[in-house]
């Protein structure tokens, strides 16, 4: 049964509806396919190809156009990026310099504060002998007291200008634990 509804939509089909000669007028094959060629005469006629030709063309001028641009930002872009990179480097360069100066200056100013304080604790030892013990218990008190006020103003100043608030107190502690082993 089933045969045979598929045997009926063939034959129902439009392919098998013409019937008779190929070249006769009431064959709807003959009239599609003049249909078809008178179609594809026309947009031949109007010279449709050579438009879409040439719109594909100008599409594609376009798109070379756009890459060639696309290439030159991007070599612009590298440019632009290494240059950066430089000056990143000359800058990271010149922090070193500028941390290592400040290195240096606080050594210096710790021995001169150490220098200064050492005469002063010599003046007083003295003057005042029989109140050596008190003394050279103040004293030693005040050169740490004063060292650490020192190291902490010049590594502040210092620091304060070149780092971050969380890496500036770590040094600052790695300074006064520096001092205090070099005062003992």
């Amino acid at each position: 049964m089933k045969k045979l509804a598929f045997a009926g939509l063939m034959i129902g089909s439009p392919a098998f509806a013409a019937t008779g000669p190929f070249f006769s007028l009431s064959n709807t094959n003959l009239i599609v396919l003049i249909a078809f060629i008178v179609f594809v005469g026309i947009l031949l006629y109007v010279k449709l190809p050579a438009r879409i030709g040439g719109l594909l063309d100008k599409r594609a001028e376009q798109i070379r156009t756009d890459l060639d641009e696309a290439r030159a930002l991007r070599e612009e872009a590298q440019t632009i990026l290494a240059s950066y990179e430089r000056k990143q480097k000359e800058v990271q360069e010149q922090a070193d310099r500028i941390v290592a100066s400040a290195r240096e200056e606080a050594m210096a100013a710790a021995a001169q504060a150490k220098e200064d304080l050492k005469a002063s604790i010599a003046r007083r030892l003295a003057a005042a002998e029989e109140r050596i013990a008190s003394a050279e218990a103040g004293a030693l008190r005040e050169v740490r007291e004063k060292a650490v006020s020192i190291a902490v103003a010049v590594a502040g100043d210092v620091l304060a200008k070149q780092m971050t608030a969380e890496t500036a107190g770590t040094a600052i502690d790695k300074s006064i634990a520096e001092i205090e082993a070099r005062l003992h």
